[in-house]
Formats: structure tokens, sequence, C-alpha cells
């Protein structure tokens, strides 16, 4: 590779990276074929600072075999010191017509999805995130088993203050 090709390489890269400066943390766990309803993705991470405010998101990534227009999920934000803060969350992931609303070009749409918005961490330490997938079907109350189409499931943290 000759030094211009290389330059204009290292340029681009340069700049995707620099086009995320409010990512704190950004992670996936890769789902297998399906998620089961018994299945919780797990992020552990330290507490960025307990003075500023972050906005807290879930990501997820669905293909076609995604036959839902909506999710409910589960979560648990567990403290260092034991508290646990859990919340049952609705996201729209189409809209009426059947378009996906994530982005993304090709089968995969990726959508990031609000969580916790201007949330302080009140103390350092490791927090652990768990989400949970708590879908059924209309007039059942048994969960579905394993939900197809979500490939991987994500947790942000973004600076407020960038």
């Amino acid at each position: 590779m000759g030094r211009p090709a290389f330059l204009l390489i290292f340029i681009s890269l340069l700049s995707l990276v620099s086009c995320d400066k409010n990512r704190v943390y950004d992670s996936y766990e890769t789902l297998p074929n399906e998620w089961h309803r018994d299945s919780l993705v797990r992020f552990k991470v330290e507490a960025p600072d307990t003075i500023r405010d972050y906005n807290l998101f879930i990501n997820l990534r669905n293909n076609s075999d995604y036959k839902y227009s909506n999710l409910y999920v589960i979560t648990e934000l567990n403290f260092p010191n034991g508290k646990v803060l859990s919340d049952t969350l609705q996201y729209e992931m189409a809209k009426p017509s059947g378009e996906w609303l994530g982005t993304g070009f090709g089968e995969v749409k990726e959508s990031k999805l609000w969580y916790k918005e201007n949330f302080r961490f009140p103390e350092a330490g490791e927090y652990e995130v768990t989400i949970q997938q708590a879908m059924r079907k209309r007039d059942s109350t048994s969960g579905i088993k394993g939900l197809k189409g979500i490939t991987e499931v994500g947790f942000r943290i973004e600076d407020t203050q960038q």
C-alpha cells in the first residue's frame, strides 16, 4: 500500500472515531437464533463520573425475521451498593406501514432507544445493566418463549456535555 492510500485510510478512520465524541461506553452482545424469554443480556460498566449527567440507551439490531412492530423489555440497573432500578419499557420498532424505524442499509436495522435521560451515577464502582425481552402475543398471558429477529442487544452511555 502506498503512502497516499495509507494516509487516506488513516484520515477516514480518524474522522469516523471523532464523529462519536459523546460516546462513553458502547457494547453489544450477539444473540443466538432467538432471544429466549429467560435469557438476560448483561453489561457491566464502571461509573464514568459521579458529578456529570449521562444519557443511557439500549441499542438493538434486528432483521426481517422480527415479526412485531414493537418490543417490550424488562431492564434492571444494579448499583454497586445493591440498589436496583427496574423498568418495563415498550419501544416502537416499525411504522404502521411496516417500515422499520431503525437505521441501516439492507436487512439489518439498528435502533437507538432511550433508556434514561440525564442520569447521574450517584456512586463510584461497577454497575450492571440487564435487559430481558418481555414479548407476548395478544390475549396471551405467557410470554413468547423464543423471540426471533433480534440479532444483537447493546448498551450505550453518552456524555451530555459534549
